[in-house]
């Protein structure tokens, strides 16, 4: 009995871990200029270029798309990629 109250505590943890980073996110296709500048290494003219193309686009469909916007390499997407998500509304 106690082994299950264990996991099952342990399991809770993670889960509601998992749903506080998510949220923690910035969403590529709702963010501002303002929001997106809070990232480390985006400034205003990177957070601009980001919905520029966003708006001549579309959407985004995954975070790897964000290395199609001028100024974004991969190093830099590799930096930004944990923090960002994208909304598929």
């Amino acid at each position: 009995m106690l082994r299950k109250s264990f996991f099952a505590l342990v399991l809770s943890f993670f889960l509601s871990t998992s749903l506080a980073y998510a949220a923690d996110k910035i969403d590529l296709n709702t963010a501002t200029s303002e929001e997106l500048q809070m990232l480390n290494g985006v400034g205003p003219s990177t957070a601009d270029a980001i919905i520029e193309y966003r708006d001549a686009h579309g959407k985004f469909k995954t975070v790897d798309e964000l290395a199609n916007v001028k100024g974004i390499g991969d190093k830099k997407l590799e930096k930004l990629s944990n923090d960002l998500t994208v909304s598929q509304n």
